[in-house]
């Protein structure tokens, strides 16, 4: 039996490439076990899935910045390569597969230790510091985007990112049914990630009047981020947040409005959705490259924070409407966003025979 060994951790961005390749590792008869913290997210989404062993190991964050901690977490860092060393040394896997994330670096390490090839996977427009660390030691460096395979040189293969199969399973009549609306006018939905977008969410809210005068809308506003004072209101719908209902509540909108994570980007352009892209300015500042990327391909339509108001929104929002049908002519152009078969053949490329 090919036994394998997935990490990745840290924000589910990092674990939700790791959960699309999963249930097509299994089909293929793969002894899957994950590497993650022993308190992350990666445990909280990974743990629970039959068929999968969960291994939990030490881990330091990498940082950009000044923090008394970053004396402390190379040490962290060490531990969880001995950690996954020892790990990795008895379960003698045939590859292991990495997300990204500052857990990724001990794993990937232990396994260099291990002579254990490695495939790695990054989703933003610039790589990010546990992968640029990781690089010298996998075999190849998956991409969602061109110009990060360029950045990383001969060992990228721009495949896509590995999405869930169950965001294509949506129904527009289920969707509609979850939000209480009737289908008789577009539906815009508002998705900011599993945190939601504060920001975003009051700006919207407070261009409601304005909106709903033309559009549904379904915001996905995060945990803690409902307003009860609109509970009710016409042709509004708020959750904090949408898990099996997901793919339904996509197949309903006619239009997005989002932040510019890179999985939120490749599930739009895998389900041809007309977006308007709020992205994010923080760290390195990877969703303003990975908004105007899309936006300099003519796919998306990007409006920075500074921007965002009451009153430029529901414009911004008419435009992206106006031109929904090219942008989904563009984006039908495209070769196939969800890049699972094409790093799954890179699993298989390298992987020991």
């Amino acid at each position: 039996m090919r036994r394998i060994v997935l990490t990745g951790g840290g924000t589910a961005g990092h674990v939700s490439p790791n959960q699309a390749l999963i249930p097509l590792l299994q089909k293929e008869g793969w002894d899957i076990h994950y590497i993650g913290t022993k308190a992350g997210i990666e445990r909280t989404l990974i743990e629970p899935i039959a068929g999968v062993t969960y291994h939990a190991v030490s881990s330091g964050k990498l940082r950009r910045y000044f923090d008394w901690k970053n004396f402390t977490d190379p040490f962290r860092v060490i531990a969880g390569a001995c950690q996954s060393f020892a790990i990795i040394r008895r379960l003698k896997p045939d590859i292991v597969f990495s997300k990204g994330g500052f857990v990724s670096v001990p794993v990937v390490v232990g396994a260099a230790l291990c002579r254990v090839p490695v495939v790695m996977h990054e989703s933003d427009i610039t790589p990010g510091l546990a992968n640029k660390l990781c690089k010298p030691f996998a075999k190849a460096v998956c991409t969602t985007f061109p110009e990060c395979a360029k950045l990383l040189g001969d060992k990228a293969v721009e495949t896509g990112t590995p999405l869930r199969s169950v965001i294509f399973s949506g129904k527009r009549e289920r969707g509609l049914a979850l939000a209480g609306f009737d289908g008789s006018r577009p539906v815009l939905m508002m998705i900011g990630g599993s945190l939601g977008a504060q920001s975003v969410n009051a700006v919207l809210r407070e261009a409601l009047p304005e909106l709903t005068k033309k559009y549904d809308v379904l915001h996905v506003c995060g945990k803690g981020n409902l307003d009860e004072a609109l509970a009710g209101m016409r042709s509004y719908k708020q959750f904090e947040y949408l898990s099996d209902e997901l793919p339904d509540a996509f197949a309903c909108a006619d239009i997005l409005l989002s932040r510019a994570g890179s999985n939120s980007l490749s599930e739009i352009l895998a389900l041809k959705k007309p977006a308007l892209l709020i992205p994010y300015h923080s760290g390195r500042g990877d969703q303003v490259l990975n908004a105007n990327s899309l936006k300099a391909r003519g796919l998306a339509h990007v409006m920075i924070q500074s921007e965002l108001n009451a009153k430029t929104l529901p414009s911004a929002i008419e435009e992206l409407w106006e031109e929904r049908a090219l942008l989904r002519q563009r984006m039908e152009a495209l070769p196939d966003a969800d890049g699972t078969k094409a790093v799954l053949e890179q699993i298989h490329k390298y992987a020991k025979k």
